[in-house]
């Protein structure tokens, strides 16, 4: 089975989804005209956006969330893994897709927010909606929207939680000698009751965790970045050279590091694959694209404050091994070490001795930061399924039960075959998103400019009108949202 599944994670992630990746990336960056760049003001200007409406729940708390759920295993764990595979080039790579990916999670956010649609007291949106919405003809859109759903629900129930939830009880048994079997089961359950409480509570519980969690693991970081200073620039050329083949020890591996660092970055920040437009569309803005600007905005800060810091600290205290083709290794620094939370435990620990530190900080980090993601995963799949079904009881009773089955199988199984899971699924949502969006990104970039074009009026926060745009169908909830406004004025 192992074996069946790193094949098809190969069939998925071969050189056509990397090249479409980036291409669609750069293509809408010039289309707009570089807003990562442009509108970087805009985007830290919209993070004192704190109030929430009458549904849904507050932009703010929708960046945190979408920001959260990239503080993931993909970002700790994750990168640990890309430079096993790939090298220090990796990281130079991710840097490339998180600039280029940036303009793709403005795009994906404005759309959602556009076709968004109001369901049990909030709102629900995401790919599979704007598909149907924008895309023309009609028909096209439905087999588009309804791939991409039935895709995802498969993803994010059966193929994704199960690395998260296996590198949460990891950390825990290798912190604190938990029983696997005992771990997993508590995961569950704790689990279950946050997400039995809705989008609401899992909001509430993001806001108020991720940001403590996120800003220890970054001073954390930054000591151990700090206390080997003097070889950051060595750590930073040596980046440069390997991700372009001019290191001796891992130019040989180029075109690894390039697959590795896209395939590695779509999985910390969930660029291309359409989930964070599912998060952007829950909150009530006066604009779709001040939520679009801030899913932008989430790219930056997952791959600059973890997945960067993270390498930095593998790399400056040798604490990592480098796989080669040809078997054995091109670099070990941990000779016996498995790869993923052990590489940045080991890392922390050679700079702060206190015993068993390194395992118990990252075990509590990737805890809290894989718990969101869970989370965030299981609101993809509910969001879908309701696309799919309306809702319907009995639909989404059976989808938690299968998600949590699958969280629970995910804290028994080999490392592996986890990560091969998830990359078939975020490589299988991403070419029907990234096809999606070169079929309906003209009217994202209209609706960007509707903004732009307001602000430059001086109005701190334009309402949006779709008539503005042109569009006239599927973005109803705009209108009901603007007469609110009116009649509370």
């Amino acid at each position: 089975m192992a074996d069946f599944l790193h094949a098809a994670a190969a069939h998925v992630w071969n050189r056509g989804l990397i090249v479409l990746i980036l291409l669609t990336g750069l293509y809408f960056s010039v289309r707009m005209r570089f807003p990562q760049l442009t509108q970087l003001k805009e985007m830290l200007r919209l993070l004192g956006a704190r109030g929430a409406g009458a549904s849904g729940i507050s932009p703010l708390q929708s960046f945190v969330f979408t920001a959260a759920r990239t503080f993931g295993v993909g970002n700790i764990a994750g990168m640990a893994a890309g430079m096993y595979f790939g090298g220090p080039g990796t990281l130079f790579w991710l840097w490339v897709l998180a600039f280029f990916g940036a303009a793709i999670a403005i795009l994906e956010g404005t759309l959602a927010q556009t076709f968004k649609r109001p369901m049990r007291g909030g709102y629900r949106g995401g790919p599979a909606y704007y598909m149907v919405a924008a895309m023309r003809p009609g028909r096209l859109g439905k087999i588009f929207g309804l791939c991409y759903s039935v895709v995802t629900v498969i993803s994010l129930t059966f193929l994704m939680p199960e690395v998260q939830s296996y590198y949460i009880v990891q950390g825990l048994n290798e912190a604190f000698g938990a029983d696997r079997l005992l771990a997993g089961i508590v995961l569950t359950v704790l689990l279950a009751l946050v997400i039995q409480g809705g989008l609401n509570r899992m909001g509430r519980a993001t806001y108020r965790i991720s940001p403590t969690v996120g800003t220890l693991y970054v001073l954390v970081s930054l000591f151990i970045i700090f206390a080997n200073l003097h070889r950051v620039p060595e750590a930073f050329f040596l980046i440069l050279r390997s991700a372009w083949g001019r290191d001796a020890a891992f130019g040989g591996i180029t075109a690894f590091a390039l697959q590795w660092g896209i395939r590695r970055g779509v999985q910390a920040n969930e660029v291309a694959v359409g989930t964070s437009a599912i998060i952007s569309s829950t909150s009530e803005v006066s604009h779709p694209v001040q939520q679009g600007l801030l899913g932008g905005l989430s790219v930056y800060i997952g791959t600059l404050f973890v997945c960067t810091t993270t390498t930095f600290m593998i790399l400056l205290t040798d604490s990592y091994n480098v796989l080669s083709p040809s078997g054995g290794f091109v670099f070990e620094g941990l000779p016996g070490v498995e790869y993923g939370n052990p590489f940045v435990s080991h890392a922390i620990q050679r700079v702060i001795p206190i015993p068993n530190f390194g395992n118990v900080f990252v075990a509590l980090a990737i805890f809290f930061f894989a718990f969101v993601a869970l989370s965030a995963f299981y609101l993809h799949a509910e969001s879908n399924l309701a696309y799919l079904l309306g809702n319907h009881p009995a639909g989404h009773f059976i989808l938690r039960v299968l998600f949590l089955g699958s969280v629970f199988f995910g804290t028994q199984i080999a490392a592996d075959t986890i990560w091969a899971m998830a990359d078939i699924g975020f490589g299988m949502m991403a070419w029907i998103n990234l096809f999606s969006l070169l079929l309906t990104g003209h009217i994202g970039v209209r609706i960007y400019y509707d903004y732009i074009n307001k602000r430059k009026t001086g109005v701190l926060d334009p309402p949006f009108l779709p008539k503005d745009t042109g569009i006239t169908h599927g973005a109803e909830v705009w209108e009901s949202l603007l007469n609110r406004k009116e009649e509370n004025e």
